[in-house]
């Protein structure tokens, strides 16, 4: 398996929502562009977000972005502890 550029645009997504706090949330407007507003219906799709244009994270949605924050660590040449 490989990322798509679609996969590419939903992880982009989750890494807009903030990890500090469930408070905030995202919204997609209906003039971004035609990849985000898939992927984040897509990520809706899939119950990791609560909206369709985006909303808040769902209890797989923050982990999901634990994981892809991890990802982007690494990929970025960021040292993780251990």
């Amino acid at each position: 398996m490989s990322f798509t550029p679609g996969s590419i645009e939903e992880l982009n997504l989750l890494l807009q929502f903030d990890n500090t706090t469930l408070e905030h949330g995202i919204k997609v407007h209906s003039n971004a562009r035609q990849e985000v507003i898939s992927a984040c219906q897509n990520l809706f799709d899939k119950g990791l977000v609560s909206q369709p244009d985006g909303g808040y994270l769902t209890d797989a949605g923050i982990e999901a972005l634990a994981h892809v924050q991890i990802l982007a660590g690494l990929l970025g040449g960021e040292k993780l502890p251990g």
